[in-house]
């Protein structure tokens, strides 16, 4: 006899990881070792209001290495304007928050906002980290 889950799926939300944070003093410095020592590919490079934007990737992978500058951030990982150390990627951020919100996830901001490459907003993790949530503009 076969056993019938009727446990009710949820669409699916968070399709990736997109970035991760290095936090750096000299971002050039920073970028000159991953590109031309590691052998990482630079991917975006944009100023920002919260400081340069500025990413990294092993070639034909999907995930990002922000280079954040301490000095954008106050030289503190976590604080506001700098990302979160793990930024995740959603297809309908706004959707999806307010699953989130059902589930308990804290948010530093009331609503998701947008910016130049999307949209995004940060949860808090029980210990206070920081985890930044982003859905990319579409073309």
């Amino acid at each position: 006899m076969a056993v019938v889950s009727t446990r009710v799926v949820e669409s699916r939300m968070l399709t990736d990881i997109m970035y991760v944070t290095v936090y750096v003093t000299d971002q050039d410095r920073a970028l000159e070792f991953y590109t031309e020592g590691l052998g990482l590919e630079k991917r975006l490079d944009f100023p920002g209001p919260d400081g340069r934007f500025l990413t990294l990737g092993v070639p034909g992978s999907p995930v990002e290495v922000v280079l954040w500058s301490h000095a954008a951030s106050a030289g503190r990982p976590g604080a506001a304007g700098a990302p979160g150390p793990l930024i995740l990627a959603f297809d309908d951020l706004r959707r999806d928050v307010e699953a989130m919100r059902r589930r308990g996830v804290v948010f530093e901001e009331p609503e998701p906002e947008d910016y130049a490459f999307g949209v995004r907003i940060e949860a808090v993790d029980p210990d206070g980290n920081r985890v930044s949530l982003r859905e990319r503009r579409k073309p």
